[in-house]
């Protein structure tokens, strides 16, 4: 789904990341991100596709919601527990978006 998002300007988290076979609580932890993201203090949306590579966008209003967000104590564990067991590799990339546009039938 797109997610829906105010007019801009709003900041985008970009994290694409590569996989291991390691699937160990994999779905239950990154579905609890996404509910602890969605409550969290300047949220606006998320947008998520896997193949054999997985991109996730999500959308904050602030610099400093993305710094509280990266800094909440289950995320901090979350990302440990993807270097360790459940990512080959990711980028993360935080980019303010200026403009967008769109279509919708």
């Amino acid at each position: 789904m797109i997610a829906t998002t105010p007019k801009p300007p709003y900041f985008a988290v970009i994290f694409t990341s590569t996989r291991t076979k390691n699937n160990a609580n994999y779905t239950k932890t990154s579905e609890r991100m996404i509910a602890l993201a969605k409550d969290s203090k300047g949220f606006l949306g998320i947008e998520s596709a896997r193949e054999e590579m997985g991109i996730t966008v999500s959308y904050w209003e602030s610099l400093a919601a993305i710094k509280g967000w990266k800094l909440n104590s289950e995320h901090l564990v979350a990302q440990k527990e993807g270097k360790e067991k459940w990512y080959k590799a990711y980028k993360v990339r935080i980019c303010k978006i200026e403009r967008d546009y769109g279509f919708e039938v």
